[in-house]
């Protein structure tokens, strides 16, 4: 799987690290999609973007095989665990898999 590193203009103003997980995380998303890495923006939802819970499922696993990191087994609900990771938009998954990164990598 070939990854599209296209930033947004506003993604320059990032740290390096940041953007590099937020451009693979986007453009994950954005090939489950069916969509440009360009057409998918951090405060989109999953649903805004048309990934359904069989598309999300097939993005944690790709998600956790681009950053070898392991996702909480009760990741779409955050109020259950310190370990949440949030699915409600491109943004908050972005964050969740920076946090993993830096956990599991440490």
């Amino acid at each position: 799987m070939q990854m599209d590193k296209t930033l947004d203009a506003d993604a320059s103003m990032l740290p390096s690290a940041h953007r590099d997980i937020g451009a693979r995380v986007t453009a994950i998303l954005a090939e489950q999609a069916m969509l440009e890495p360009s057409d998918v923006e951090p405060q989109h939802s999953l649903a805004e973007i048309g990934i359904d819970s069989l598309g999300l499922v097939e993005s944690i696993f790709a998600i956790e095989e681009a950053f070898d990191i392991q996702v909480p087994f009760n990741a779409n609900d955050p109020a259950a665990s310190a370990e949440a990771f949030d699915i409600s938009t491109v943004a908050t998954i972005t964050a969740a898999v920076e946090s993993l990164v830096r956990q599991q990598h440490a």
